[in-house]
């Protein structure tokens, strides 16, 4: 018997129950891994809440490292005692160990920390999308970045200072404003009813970002429009701050001239070839040095305890959970 959490129904993380499962053998084209470290994501908790319907009584979870102990039939280039790590559908990983389809399964290289990529995979994956799919960052970009000292936000910063861009970032604390600042933002602005465009204009001489990354949703996507330069990108990646409310086409423009994104990073490392080629770029950069740290671990019997700590606002960067 394997532990596992389970969702009894979508509500808050008392919902998150433990629990013991039994698996089968994997089925052709699958591995059977055993975890030692699992990332917790914003969008566990979205799904959790039901944003993002789940099965009944699913097992979430949509990243995990582990050891691989079992392969089913025709599956080649991976076999028992590779440690490889995952990011994407189907859900499971919050489990001491699951089924999974071969091909989404990511062979690490030796050297790199089971936590720190536990830590740092999806949201890696999500950043390399963002800075190169959804708006390519390179040195003179203007970047502001909500929630810079997060999971996500401080990749965000990191790699996009790393690339020569210039980072704005904005958090609710001093405290954290501390940490954006170590992550590489070169101006933090500090207060959610900050005026995020007044403070972003000042400091850069009058000049407005090139692209904004929002995870907050609420009315600070709203506010994010005028933040933005025209012909410039507004990325929607998350709603931690509450429900997007419906936007009016003619806030986009004719006058403000902008592009707003809905990137969703699960769809996608659903295709293959982006999938492998960005979990390439993000180990090569955890294993120069660019990403990585390990985030804040939790006993897998206390995800309950993560996510409530991660809605909260609670923790800086990233969290994972350790069967």
């Amino acid at each position: 018997m394997i532990e596992a959490i389970r969702l009894r129904a979508p509500g808050g993380p008392e919902q998150l129950q433990r629990t013991r499962i039994e698996l089968a053998a994997p089925a052709a084209g699958e591995i059977r891994v055993r975890h030692s470290a699992i990332g917790v994501n914003f969008l566990d908790v979205y799904q959790r809440m039901g944003l993002y319907p789940l099965e009944p009584s699913a097992i979430p979870g949509v990243e995990a490292v582990g050891t691989v102990v079992a392969t089913g039939a025709g599956v080649d280039g991976i076999k028992p005692g590779d440690r490889i790590v995952y990011a994407g559908a189907p859900v499971g990983a919050y489990a001491g160990e699951r089924n999974l389809p071969a091909w989404r399964a990511v062979r690490l290289p030796g050297g790199l920390d089971d936590a720190a990529v536990a830590s740092t995979f999806l949201k890696g994956i999500t950043a390399q999308m963002l800075l190169s799919r959804v708006h390519p960052v390179a040195a003179g970009t203007l970047v502001l970045v909500h929630s810079a000292a997060g999971g996500l936000g401080r990749l965000l910063t990191r790699w996009a200072a790393e690339r020569g861009a210039t980072v704005v970032g904005t958090v609710g604390s001093e405290v954290k404003a501390e940490v954006a600042r170590a992550a590489g933002a070169h101006h933090v602005i500090v207060g959610r009813d900050a005026d995020f465009a007044g403070e972003l204009v000042a400091w850069s001489g009058g000049r407005k970002a090139d692209v904004a990354y929002d995870g907050v949703g609420g009315e600070t996507l709203r506010r994010t429009l005028d933040c933005v330069r025209p012909f410039g990108v507004v990325a929607s990646i998350g709603q931690a701050g509450g429900p997007i409310p419906p936007l009016d086409v003619t806030e986009l423009g004719p006058r403000r001239s902008l592009m707003l994104a809905r990137p969703s990073v699960m769809g996608f490392v659903n295709n293959a070839e982006d999938y492998h080629r960005a979990a390439g770029v993000v180990l090569a950069a955890l294993a120069a040095g660019v990403l990585g740290g390990a985030g804040r671990a939790y006993p897998l019997a206390e995800a309950a305890r993560a996510h409530g700590d991660l809605e909260s606002g609670k923790t800086s960067g990233a969290l994972y959970l350790v069967p």
